[in-house]
């Protein structure tokens, strides 16, 4: 009976189809802001995920989509007394009621255009798309082209000024004086033709550049000069104009750690200062005539200056719109990797999240490692980074590796650490303090993606395919036998089974070791990207570009489950905590859901605070948590006991040496006082 009690136990998982619905956690916030308008006390902002509206100032936002596709990217705003229209990559949407509900408005625009800017004068709608200039008399009911003169058609920004419309095109400034009718091209002096940015005041007329900075007219844009003495970056993608501030929103190659920020001006553009924001790329700026200032960044969402720029706040409670990229648990608390967001972390199942960012040079995080509750690394642009405080401070441990190396894998194997990047593969054997290029038999300056160990032997998925090492790393050969595809983004290990996904042809298994590949495709769409797979008993949950796929048959079939995902979202990242199963998505934040409602139910919620790590493992592996610890129980996978130990002096953690046994699952369990845990552990 004893023996069968145990077996019960070791049967966490059961199947019972149900129904199930994915939850958005409250967050992580922020993420791209492509254009703020305001209103009165109603702030408007454009993101990678639709429209957020804040009545309070910025201290709070709520989504206002209905109406409008999910995972719409918004590129512009405006507003005409109580209407608001908005231009995306699908169009131009409207809305009468506040953004409480939105409709398209796109009958004359071409399919699939990309409007980049929109401007108001009187009755007439301007739309910049990448195909030119229209124009709307009716509200956007109806549009009509009205690019006589353009020479580029796609158009990124637009100002008016009287009977002046300027435009920023591709390759300089055009104006038209008749309302569209014609263009023409006004680029004298510019010696940068992308105009992402245009602002007046007065005769003045200012225009930002992708890589020329900031251009000066006087003379209707006869004649451009320019004026960037002071701007530390020559990317310009915002300007706005209060009173005789102007405010210049800057940044660099998309997502880089260029200079950046907010720059303002007093004198007309002849000087410019940093107001803040360094290292962010500004994409919009707006101010409501005080000295209230909205900037909105790149994957780092709102800031908000109260006193014309001198300080900036983050004030992004409610925007849930970052691209989360890795997700990674440690005991009770969830680490949330993002790409220009920095890292979160949440101690309480998604309710709550803290960015923790403090001491990380850049805000890409790839991927995290842990070693224990006191060792967490991080691998960001820019190296490794080691925290001792979960996550409150990080100090990088980059001594060996290239600089601006970008750190895509971290995995632990008892004292080693071995970390992917973009120049190949690197190991540290005293806890990233230094690091050695093990590349022999891999590509040159191969990208690694992934790196997963079974045993003795490495995997890693790189650019070029997968490669093996049976020695630490010293040496690597080519496992592609059957990949048609050797772009590899994941690989998992369960027991015997390997899996990898790649970039164009799906997912693939391998059962003997990476000798040979086999597509397992079954019940996924054409062009399915697996960008994750988590693995819990014998179901297999993969995190694609078109939500969450599920296999309880180790891969040969695959259904949706994404009751509750909106339309078509891209999920980066998967893990299981306890008795949710996490999604980090892109532009979406963190969503949850409980297995037991996709049939997956766990006999008990794990409220232990134990944690065995390495896990897998060799064979030697540490128990620790915060109580006592009265007993430890090593069971196979038969309930079999293999080992018996009682601590000493009750102590809170333990090293144990099972490096005789055999390679496969087995079941620690755990006693302090009057409780009892079971927790699964890997030997390989």
């Amino acid at each position: 009976m004893k023996k069968l009690f145990l077996l019960t136990i070791i049967s966490l998982f059961v199947v019972s189809y149900v129904n199930a619905q994915w939850q958005q956690t409250n967050g992580p916030y922020g993420g791209d802001i492509r254009c703020i308008a305001i209103n009165g006390s109603n702030i408007f902002a454009g993101t990678n995920n639709g429209v957020f509206l804040s009545t309070n100032n910025g201290s709070n936002w709520a989504a206002v989509n209905t109406g409008i596709s999910a995972n719409t990217i918004v590129n512009a705003l405006v507003i005409s007394g109580n209407n608001i229209f908005a231009g995306t990559y699908g169009g131009v949407y409207f809305s009468s009621n506040n953004g409480n509900s939105w409709s398209m408005v796109n009958n004359g625009l071409p399919a699939y255009s990309a409007v980049n800017a929109l401007a108001i004068s009187g009755n007439s709608i301007f739309a910049g798309t990448s195909n030119g200039v229209f124009l709307s008399s009716n509200n956007g009911n109806s549009w009509t082209v009205v690019d006589s003169g353009l020479t580029n058609t796609i158009i990124y920004s637009i100002a008016i000024s009287e009977n002046n419309i300027f435009a920023g095109a591709n390759n300089g400034v055009f104006l038209s004086s008749n309302n569209g009718n014609s263009w023409t091209v006004v680029d004298s002096g510019l010696t940068n033709t992308i105009v992402y940015s245009i602002a007046i005041s007065g005769n003045n007329i200012f225009a930002g550049t992708w890589g020329g900075g900031i251009f000066l007219s006087s003379n209707n844009g006869q004649l451009w000069s320019a004026v960037n003495t002071g701007l530390t970056s020559e990317y310009v993608y915002s300007l706005a104009i209060s009173g005789n501030n102007i405010f210049a929103g800057t940044g660099g190659i998309w997502g880089g750690n260029d200079s950046g920020g907010v720059f303002l001006s007093l004198n007309n553009g002849s000087n410019w200062f940093a107001t803040g924001l360094a290292g962010n790329d500004v994409l919009s700026i707006a101010t409501n005539g005080t000295s209230n200032i909205f900037a909105g960044t790149y994957n780092g969402g709102v800031f908000l200056s109260l006193d014309n720029g001198n300080n900036w706040s983050n004030f992004n409670t409610g925007i849930t719109n970052t691209h989360v990229f890795s997700l990674t648990i440690s005991g009770s608390n969830i680490f949330a990797g993002t790409i220009g967001s920095g890292a979160f972390l949440s101690s309480n199942n998604g309710n709550n999240w803290v960015e923790v960012n403090n001491g990380l040079t850049s805000n890409n995080v790839y991927t995290f490692a842990i070693r224990d509750t006191s060792s967490i690394f991080a691998g960001i642009y820019g190296g490794v980074f080691l925290s001792s405080n979960n996550g409150s401070n990080w100090s990088a441990v980059n001594t060996g590796l290239p600089a601006n190396t970008i750190v895509k894998a971290l995995v632990i194997s008892d004292s080693n650490i071995f970390a992917g990047t973009n120049s190949g593969m690197f190991l540290s054997s005293n806890n990233g303090s230094n690091w050695t290029a093990i590349n022999t038999g891999l590509p040159a300056n191969t990208i690694v993606n992934a790196i997963v160990i079974s045993g003795d032997n490495i995997f890693a998925g790189t650019w070029n395919g997968v490669f093996m090492s049976s020695n630490n790393g010293n040496s690597w050969n080519a496992v592609i036998t059957g990949l048609t595809d050797t772009i590899v983004r994941t690989l998992t290990i369960s027991g015997s089974n390997i899996f990898a996904s790649t970039l164009n042809g799906g997912l693939f298994l391998s059962t003997n070791n990476g000798n040979s590949w086999a597509a397992i495709n079954n019940g996924f769409q054409i062009s399915t990207d697996v960008n994750s797979l988590v693995i819990n008993g014998n179901n297999i949950f993969a995190g694609t570009n078109y939500g969450v796929f599920l296999s309880t048959n180790n891969g040969n079939s695959w259904s949706e489950v994404n009751t509750g995902l909106p339309i078509i979202t891209t999920v980066n990242a998967l893990v299981i905590s306890g008795s949710n199963i996490f999604a980090g998505t892109q532009n979406g934040g963190v969503w949850k859901r409980a297995l037991s409602e996709m049939g997956i139910e766990e006999t008990k919620n794990d409220e232990s605070n134990i944690t065995i790590y390495p896990n897998p493992t060799k064979g030697k592996f540490t128990i620790s948590q915060t109580k006592n610890l009265k007993s430890i129980t090593v069971l196979n996978i038969m309930g079999e006991v293999i080992y018996y130990s009682i601590p000493n002096n009750y102590q809170t953690i333990t090293e144990i040496d099972l490096s005789y046994v055999s390679k496969g699952i087995y079941f620690v369990k755990v006693e302090n006082g009057n409780e009892s845990h079971l927790k699964k552990i890997v030997i390989q």
